[in-house]
């Protein structure tokens, strides 16, 4: 598995993102979910990301589950900042409650420290000075490894940058979603931080296996997402018919297309996609042995720039939680 650095830390060059193990995406199957992070491990994918906010909480306790025993062989992030009870949701970056949750998430994953620890939503009424100060002070006491933060404007990184070092920023990143390339990812290479690149494949929409709403379950989070909604699901399909078109002319799938696109922004950029079955893993993982010709590469940059994705990415509320 080939390996690729964010700050000081090193890590595989593609990740797996749990979230949807435990939330989010219809119903789980934590046999299949703990077999799927063990095949990963299998395979050298060994970049682990979940979150507090998971579940809320369970999928901590999945991936604490899944990795007994590999501990040493994986590199385990989490994140805290959004506090959920009941449908009620928070941003909290008080340094009380990030001691708090960090020990929370230690207990939950079995673990005693953590390599990767990112706030995960900035909280506007916390000075980020004072919320890093904190996370600096889980450093010192080998509580954490590195920090990222999730999200955040440039302006706040830099500032929480200068108060601990940064390892990487998490960023929603594929081919239609390309809003780090305006500032985010030139600050990031400024300061030496790595990007790492949520959902890459638009939340499953460009493996092209979605072609209707009502594939989705009840409870599937997309119902409510904009960009899967009416008339927008109906002009989005056309971004995913293109980039089907040029898979197909490559011989590979929609989704390792997508994702070897984002492998291809920088050896900085770690993608880490999100599934709960060990078949669609090992097609991720097969991504990294698509190499990308100029006129592949000149070819979605025209796509990627030209399409007017229709919907943003998450519903208002949410989205005036990001870029603080």
């Amino acid at each position: 598995m080939p390996q690729r650095n964010l700050g000081s830390l090193t890590v595989s060059a593609l990740g797996l993102g749990c979230m949807g193990m435990s939330e989010f995406y219809g119903p789980g199957d934590d046999a299949e979910s703990v077999a799927t992070i063990h095949r990963a491990i299998d395979l050298g994918v060994t970049f682990l990301d979940t979150a507090d906010a998971y579940g809320p909480f369970e999928n901590e306790r999945l991936v604490g589950r899944a990795i007994a025993g590999h501990r040493d062989e994986v590199v385990l992030a989490t994140k805290f900042g959004i506090e959920r009870d009941g449908d009620r949701r928070g941003i909290n970056g008080r340094p009380d409650y990030v001691r708090r949750a960090l020990d929370a998430s230690l207990q939950r994953l079995g673990v005693d420290y953590i390599d990767l620890y990112y706030q995960h939503r900035v909280d506007p009424t916390v000075p980020i000075e004072e919320t890093w100060g904190a996370l600096a002070e889980a450093v010192t006491a080998g509580k954490v490894l590195h920090l990222g933060i999730s999200e955040a404007s440039p302006a706040t990184v830099r500032r929480a940058h200068a108060e601990h070092p940064v390892t990487a920023g998490q960023y929603e990143y594929s081919l239609w979603s390309r809003e780090p390339d305006q500032q985010i990812l030139p600050l990031l290479r400024e300061l030496g931080i790595g990007l790492v690149a949520y959902s890459p494949l638009g939340r499953g929409f460009l493996t092209g296996e979605i072609t209707s709403p009502d594939q989705f379950a009840p409870d599937d989070f997309r119902r409510g997402n904009p960009r899967f909604q009416g008339e927008n699901f109906t002009r989005n399909l056309d971004l995913v018919a293109e980039v089907r078109s040029l898979a197909e002319d490559r011989g590979v799938t929609p989704a390792q297309l997508a994702l070897a696109w984002v492998l291809a922004q920088g050896a900085d950029v770690v993608p880490i996609p999100g599934t709960k079955r060990r078949t669609y893993l090992e097609q991720n993982v097969a991504a990294l042995d698509v190499a990308l010709t100029p006129d592949d590469l000149a070819a979605l940059e025209k796509l990627a720039i030209g399409t007017d994705v229709a919907g943003t990415r998450y519903a208002e509320a949410t989205m005036s939680q990001l870029g603080r």
